[in-house]
């Protein structure tokens, strides 16, 4: 990999760290954990799945920047994060990423929690 790359990428995990910080401390730590286990996965993926992967996240950065800026605003109302993924997307998961999403959306869902999971609006970029 590049040196360009790897800078890349590491300027990518350090703010998606940072953007969790407005997360609620729950889904602050679930959020941290699964992008420490994703992007240690990828760490050995192919130039055409890294390439994917980074779009992905930087997508995912891309929202959550402007869900935490919306949150920001309406300091009133209870903050929501994430979005709905289209069906094309899911189509494209394997087996495994299907089973990952699933244990994501459990812990994410348990009762008690401090957020809410809402069907997402399009995001604005």
């Amino acid at each position: 990999m590049s040196a360009l790359h790897v800078s890349r990428v590491r300027a990518l995990y350090r703010r998606i760290l940072l953007l969790h910080r407005v997360l609620p401390p729950d889904l602050k730590d679930l959020g941290d954990q699964y992008v420490r286990d994703e992007f240690r996965r990828h760490k050995t993926a192919g130039s055409k799945e890294a390439e994917r992967f980074l779009q992905e996240w930087e997508a995912y950065a891309a929202v959550l920047w402007q869900q935490a800026n919306e949150s920001k605003q309406n300091s009133t109302e209870k903050a929501c994060f994430g979005i709905s993924l289209p069906e094309e997307k899911l189509n494209d998961f394997r087996d495994e990423q299907i089973g990952q999403l699933q244990e994501l959306m459990q812990e994410a869902t348990k009762p008690n929690r401090q957020f809410n999971i809402t069907e997402s609006r399009k995001p604005k970029f």
